[in-house]
């Protein structure tokens, strides 16, 4: 009897490495699925990005360009009224000149009407 114990013994340790071994490659697999779910997670997110990206390049495309377009014409009109309020001051100038001139070296002193006048 001793010898069937044995034998039903070893054939229970046998089974027991095996469902081991079963057990181990089990988690091997799920070990590997965990990480391609992660690697196919992270693609599907990248790809999700560089839509939500270039939709929003597009957007902004379409959203900006008037925007542009009125800067440009804004800058325009300011040129324009650069150029005119210097040609306005080239044009005076001279009479600027000659009537600062005139207030600065032709000196006529006013009194007052508050101040009482001597008596």
């Amino acid at each position: 009897m001793s010898a069937q114990n044995s034998a039903g013994i070893q054939t229970l340790l046998d089974a027991e490495r095996e469902a081991q071994k079963i057990v181990q490659r089990a988690r091997e697999y799920r070990t590997k699925r965990v990480k391609e779910a992660r690697d196919e997670a992270k693609k599907e997110i990248e790809a999700y990005r560089k839509s939500k990206d270039e939709e929003f390049k597009k957007f902004e495309a379409e959203h900006t360009s008037g925007n542009k377009k009125a800067e440009e014409d804004a800058n325009k009109d300011a040129e324009t009224k650069i150029k005119e309020i210097k040609e306005a001051g080239k044009t005076g100038q001279d009479k600027v000149v000659e009537n600062l001139l005139k207030a600065v070296f032709e000196i006529t002193p006013v009194v007052p009407e508050r101040i009482e006048k001597p008596k």
